[in-house]
């Protein structure tokens, strides 16, 4: 019987199928990634476009590894390399200075994904009364974010923005799953103190 030449079960036949399935969550964590001062200057779409076109060149390559990452994990790891490929092209020798803070597994600098996750977490105010609120929790917020071990603000990310399970986020930070497992329940601890802190109470149901 005829087969694509891999062992590798998620890649399937139907490559273009593939691709569409991942977009949207590709397009989270660019979101997540992206400094606020290109916003408007690098375009998420095409950013995983290119890493699209590089997949599809590097496709054989991938498929007769005898034990590949998960597509997904491999995806999104080609949309990183194109992320960081922009930041150069659009900073040029300040690119230097962004990557002075980024972690081994992501390409925005710490503020960023701090002040994106806290933007995510409180959500949207609608009236113009809570805005002095929102701000300072949104301060407080992002300090707490900022002290953390950036594994475990990185961990925060990876569940609570891109949505991976924890086998993924083992996977990508390089931990077992139990060790995952241990970081994320202490840095969800850590930041529901800091919620809980806030003006209003408890924010238990905040994530």
């Amino acid at each position: 019987m005829e087969t694509n030449g891999s062992d590798n079960p998620g890649i399937g036949p139907d490559w273009g199928a593939l691709l569409a399935t991942h977009r949207g969550r590709l397009r989270r964590m660019v979101t997540l990634r992206l400094d606020r001062r290109l916003r408007g200057r690098i375009d998420p779409s095409d950013v995983i476009q290119e890493a699209y076109l590089e997949a599809t060149g590097r496709r054989d390559d991938y498929e007769r590894q005898d034990d590949p990452m998960p597509p997904f994990l491999w995806l999104r790891f080609l949309v990183l390399q194109q992320l960081q490929i922009a930041y150069r092209k659009q900073l040029g020798t300040k690119a230097r200075d962004v990557g002075r803070e980024v972690s081994m597994h992501a390409v925005a600098p710490q503020g960023t994904t701090s002040a994106a996750l806290a933007e995510r977490l409180l959500g949207r105010e609608s009236r113009a009364s809570e805005a002095a609120i929102r701000a300072e929790r949104k301060r407080r917020l992002q300090e707490s974010l900022d002290a953390m071990d950036p594994v475990d603000r990185e961990i925060l990310a990876l569940r609570h923005f891109e949505q991976l399970t924890n086998r993924e986020c083992a996977q990508v930070l390089g931990l077992n799953e139990s060790a995952a497992t241990k970081r994320h329940l202490r840095a969800l601890a850590r930041l529901k103190d800091t919620l809980s802190a806030m003006p209003g109470g408890s924010r238990e149901n905040w994530i």
